[in-house]
C-alpha cells in the first residue's frame, strides 16, 4: 500500500521586524509577546548576551546579534547588570540568527527563552542578521517596531505607521527612566571563579557613583579597589554629592541622547568641576563631561556595539581592545583648550576619552568594565583610584 504523501505546508511568522522605511522582515518569535519600538542597532560580541541585554545603556534599543548561536549558554542569576532586574531595564528587543537552543553550562539556572519572557523583550530568530548588519551600516541604525504574536496574527500597516512615528533617540532622555530612585551603598566586588561575588568590608576611600544608568560591574571594580561606593540618582544636586564628602565622584555610563540628559546633568558636573575632587566618567558620563568642559556631541551613523574594538591610549601609546556601547560621540573638534584627547577609535577615528589639564579629571567612551569584553581597560580604575590616593598623600599603586 503506497504511504500518502504529507499536505504542503508552509511556515507562519511569529515574528516581525518592521523598520520605520516600511521594510517587513520576518522570522520566528522568540521571549515576551506584544510589541516594543526601538532604534535597531547591531552587536559584534561573541559573548555576553545577559549582560548586554540588562546593560541600562541599551534601554531603548533593539539588539541584533551578529554571533549566529545566541542563548546555548542559558542564563543565571550573576550575569545581569542593571541594578534593579524588577524595573527589566535594558534592551527592549533582541534578534537572533539561530533558534534559542537548550542551554549547556554548568552555569546555566535556566533557559534564554524563558528569560526573555520574564523580562518582558520581545524578540525574534531565523533571519539573515548579516543582511541585517549590512542594512544598518549602509543606512544607519533604523527606528523599528518588533513584535511577536504566537497565532501569526499581525496588522503591519499599525506596525509600519508605529515604526514612522517613533521620534527616535535624537533629543530623549532615557536616564531619568532608568536612574536609582534613592541613594544607597554598594559593597559587592568582583567576580571570582568557582566562589562567587566578594564584600567590601574594609574601604579606605568613598566615591559617589552618579548613576545615569549605571552597571553593577563599574560598582564591584571600584569596590574591588578598597571603595565605599554610593550610588546616588541622576538628579542628585551637587551640593547634596559634595555634602557626602567623597574623596571622588565616577560619573557613569547610561543610554539616551547626552544632550537631553545634560539639561540637568550638566551644571551638576559644572559644580564637582568648581571642586578639586578626581571626576571619572564613562560612556553617557563621559559625554556630559565633555558637554559640562564646553564641548558638544552628535548621532552617530551606527554607533559602536561590541566587544572586540581596537582604541589606542595616547597617554600610554597602547592599543587596548574594549567593549562599547553607544550611539552618541563627543566632537574632538569641539574641545576647548585645556581638554586634551586621550583616547581614539582606530575603527573611525572618533573621539574615545578625554582629559583636563593638569586635573584629576578624565573619561571614557567606552565600557572598560569588560562587561562583556576584554580586561585591557581595567587599568582606568586603578588610574582613578590612584588619582583619589594622591589627593589624600597616599602613595599609588601600579596601574597595571
Amino acid at each position: 500500500m503506497a504511504m500518502a504523501t504529507a499536505p504542503w505546508t508552509t511556515e507562519v511568522p511569529t515574528a516581525l521586524l518592521v523598520l520605520a522605511d516600511g521594510t517587513v522582515i520576518e522570522g520566528r518569535g522568540v521571549g515576551a509577546a506584544g510589541t516594543a519600538v526601538g532604534e535597531v542597532c547591531f552587536n559584534t560580541a561573541l559573548t555576553g548576551y545577559e549582560e548586554i541585554l540588562t546593560d541600562p545603556s541599551y534601554a531603548g534599543q533593539i539588539v541584533t546579534f551578529t554571533f549566529p548561536h545566541i542563548g546555548n549558554v542559558g542564563t543565571n542569576d550573576e550575569d545581569g547588570e542593571d541594578l534593579n532586574p524588577a524595573a527589566r531595564n535594558g534592551a527592549v528587543g533582541a534578534i537572533f540568527k539561530a533558534d534559542v537552543t537548550s542551554p549547556s553550562s554548568y552555569r546555566a539556572a535556566g533557559h534564554l527563552d524563558d528569560w526573555l519572557k520574564r523580562r518582558g523583550v520581545v524578540a525574534l530568530s531565523g533571519i539573515d542578521t548579516r543582511a541585517l548588519t549590512a542594512l544598518i551600516r549602509e543606512k544607519g541604525a533604523a527606528n523599528a517596531v518588533i513584535a511577536h504574536a504566537p497565532d501569526g496574527r499581525f496588522d503591519i500597516e499599525d506596525l509600519k505607521r508605529q515604526a514612522a512615528g517613533w521620534s527616535g533617540l535624537v533629543g530623549l532622555d532615557l536616564a531619568k527612566d532608568v536612574t536609582s530612585g534613592q541613594s544607597s551603598v554598594w559593597t559587592e566586588t568582583p567576580w571570582v571563579w568557582n566562589e562567587g561575588y566578594g564584600e567590601q568590608a574594609e574601604p579606605t576611600m568613598h566615591i559617589v557613583a552618579v548613576d545615569y544608568g549605571v552597571k553593577r560591574s563599574l560598582l564591584r571594580l571600584l569596590a574591588g579597589l578598597g571603595a565605599r561606593v554610593t550610588v546616588v540618582p541622576a538628579r542628585m544636586a551637587a551640593e547634596d554629592i559634595l555634602a557626602m564628602k567623597p574623596d571622588g565622584v565616577f560619573l557613569s555610563n547610561g543610554p539616551g541622547d547626552p544632550a537631553a540628559t545634560g539639561e540637568y546633568a550638566v551644571p551638576v558636573i559644572r559644580d564637582l568641576l568648581k571642586t578639586d575632587l578626581p571626576i571619572f566618567g564613562i560612556c553617557l558620563g563621559h559625554q556630559m563631561l565633555a558637554l559640562a568642559l564646553g564641548g558638544s556631541t552628535g548621532k552617530m551613523h551606527q554607533g559602536h556595539h561590541g566587544a572586540n574594538h581596537p582604541v589606542k591610549d595616547h597617554t600610554t601609546g597602547k592599543v587596548e581592545i574594549v567593549s562599547m556601547n553607544h550611539g552618541f560621540s563627543v566632537d574632538t573638534a569641539s574641545l576647548p583648550q585645556g581638554v586634551r584627547e586621550t583616547h581614539v577609535s582606530l575603527f573611525d577615528g572618533s573621539n574615545c576619552g578625554i582629559e583636563l589639564t593638569g586635573r584629576p579629571v578624565f573619561s571614557v567612551q567606552h565600557h572598560p568594565e569588560a562587561s562583556p569584553g576584554p580586561q585591557d581597560s581595567h587599568y582606568l580604575f586603578r588610574r582613578f583610584a590612584n588619582m583619589i590616593r594622591e589627593r589624600k598623600g597616599e602613595p599609588a599603586v601600579a596601574e597595571r
